[in-house]
């Protein structure tokens, strides 16, 4: 698999570039101002519905930046390369996306930090988590599908953080919907403006290539074998594409003037502003359209700007180093049981080995062990600047939402977490494995693949939350795989949370179908049996702490 890669996959200056060039010396990199350096930044996630084309749109990526030399999905064909995003041998044995990764690479002198996430609904808590981290978002749409719930949910969340949102319609090359009928369809549901850059050429599943609205031209593509490289292009005046095309050059041609029409034209001030979104038309599996939405990446998606502090306050690019985790993965190295604190870097320079302030503990923090990311892959980083991520290693005093900055202190929001909506106790099969359970159980409890829960009033056996089932599903797996226990889980009856406290705590002591709980940072939580008790209850008693939002920052009062 490392022979496929081109390079070695470090961020910004001092580090080896795709092409071999020789490493620019830390001391003439900090000449360099950290706003430049920002402005070279594009972080971005991918947000879509489970098989609308995720993954195979990320290796497409890759392959055109020039990260990997041959492009290979996660169904590939025997003997042919996994996906770099999908690590797991749980996601490639399911064929789907289940855990967020970073894949850092150059294309057109810009670094891109592309933040993959989990298409399932079941694991929209590590998506929310890595969009806190992201500039933008490309929205993936299966042309035969269209908005599906969980692209509704997803976008919820980009809407919450303002993201600005591309839109790629995805598998172009296969019987589909038509094209006007989905832009319909985003706008009613969605609520964002699209605002096509590219339309197709010919039907869905006849797809001859695209009309590029910003100067009319026609763009042809060509298949290649497999799709394992690019596509070829041809790029045709519209005398000589209308001469070719025919028909379809003309529908195409019309639609576009529709287009124009009712005003859906690229506009990126109101794209910025989490209005409109451009839309490109294609088919990441045959690589058609890729380059055009890889390029709207560069030239469209804002780069690292100032981030807001917990009280609102913006933080200057060039002010000292700050940053935020925003995930944290064990054993993605099978070769080292380690684990990774990912961190966003949000002002500063980061420089390999600088010691750093823990703001939740006001301890010191060293960062000899740093990493950039490339799916699994991993390579020392000596530089990053904002809008990079970085990944410590071995990181064991740090937790999802903590905040790490040098001199002037900051605290960044906190995370905020996802309602559970499913509960089960764990014990371990084996009681002989009780360590190695307990050891696996607190590993999983900080990289948020479930919550557990614990009984402050003293019932050892732990209680698993999560927001849907196959959370479940990967926390036994994990446990047995990577730390050699099995669980047995057993369903628990509740049906709805609460956050409370310890005054509520005492007047739920004796309401039937209640139980208190308590997360790792503190937070107690009620739990009930029925939804509509809880509903009745708080309307009941309006001056009980019966809180449903729950929050990564919220502590006990």
């Amino acid at each position: 698999m490392a022979g496929a890669i081109k390079g070695v996959h470090q961020i910004g200056d001092g580090a080896r570039s795709h092409s071999g060039a020789a490493p620019v010396s830390l001391a003439a990199a900090a000449d360099i101002a950290v706003p430049t350096e920002a402005a070279r930044r594009r972080t971005f996630a991918i947000i879509s519905h489970p098989d609308a084309g995720k993954t195979t749109l990320t290796e497409k990526f890759l392959l055109y930046a020039g990260a990997v030399v041959e492009a290979g999905a996660v169904k590939a064909r025997a003997g042919h390369r996994r996906a770099k995003s999908d690590w797991m041998e749980i996601e490639q044995r399911r064929g789907i996306s289940i855990t967020s990764t970073v894949l850092q690479f150059t294309y057109r002198d810009h670094v891109v930090n592309l933040l993959d996430t989990p298409g399932h609904r079941d694991f929209s808590e590590d998506t929310y988590r890595v969009l806190a981290a992201a500039d933008a978002a490309v929205m993936i749409l299966d042309v035969a599908k269209g908005v599906e719930a969980q692209t509704l949910k997803l976008f919820e969340v980009c809407r919450a953080r303002s993201l600005p949102v591309l839109t790629f319609l995805n598998k172009y090359d296969r019987p589909g919907r038509d094209p006007l009928e989905l832009l319909d369809e985003i706008e009613a549901l969605i609520g964002l403006h699209p605002t096509p850059v590219t339309w197709p050429v010919g039907v869905a599943g006849n797809f001859r290539g695209v009309l590029d609205r910003r100067d009319g031209s026609f763009v042809r593509y060509r298949r290649t074998a497999h799709g394992a490289t690019a596509a070829l292009e041809e790029r045709l005046e519209p005398g000589r594409a209308a001469g070719e095309e025919g028909s379809a050059w003309h529908q195409a041609q019309e639609a576009s003037h529709l287009l124009d029409e009712v005003g859906a034209t690229l506009d990126e001030s109101s794209f910025r502003a989490g209005e409109s979104s451009p839309l490109f038309v294609g088919s990441a599996l045959t690589n058609f359209g890729v380059r055009h939405v890889l390029d709207a990446i560069v030239d469209l998606v804002p780069p690292a700007s100032p981030r807001a502090d917990a009280e609102g306050h913006l933080r200057p690019l060039g002010a000292p180093f700050a940053g935020f985790v925003f995930k944290i993965q064990a054993n993605m190295d099978p070769g080292h049981r380690d684990h990774l604190a990912f961190v966003r870097v949000c002002s500063g320079r980061f420089v390999r080995g600088m010691t750093l302030v823990h703001e939740p503990s006001g301890r010191l923090f060293a960062t000899k062990y740093a990493m950039s990311i490339f799916g699994s892959e991993r390579d020392t980083i000596d530089l990053a600047y904002p809008g990079d991520v970085v990944g410590l290693v071995n990181a064991s005093g740090l937790q999802i939402g903590d905040t790490l900055y040098e001199r002037e202190p900051v605290v960044f929001p906190p995370i905020a977490t996802f309602a559970p909506e499913l509960f089960a106790t764990a014990r371990p099969r084996d009681t002989g494995r009780h360590k190695q359970f307990d050891r696996g159980l607190a590993q999983l409890e900080r990289e948020g693949v479930v919550q557990v829960l614990r009984d402050p009033d003293g019932d050892p056996v732990p209680m698993l939350a999560a927001v849907g089932a196959m959370q479940f599903e990967v926390f036994a797996h994990r446990l047995e795989h990577e730390f050699g226990a099995q669980a047995h889980l057993t369903p628990a009856p509740y049906k709805a949370a609460r956050r409370t406290d310890r005054r509520t705590r005492e007047r739920l002591r004796d309401v039937r179908g209640a139980r208190i709980v308590q997360r790792a940072d503190g937070t107690l939580l009620a739990l009930f049996e029925s939804s509509f008790h809880a509903q009745r209850l708080e309307h009941d008693h309006p001056d009980w702490c019966l809180d449903p939002v729950l929050s990564a920052g919220d502590r006990v009062s």
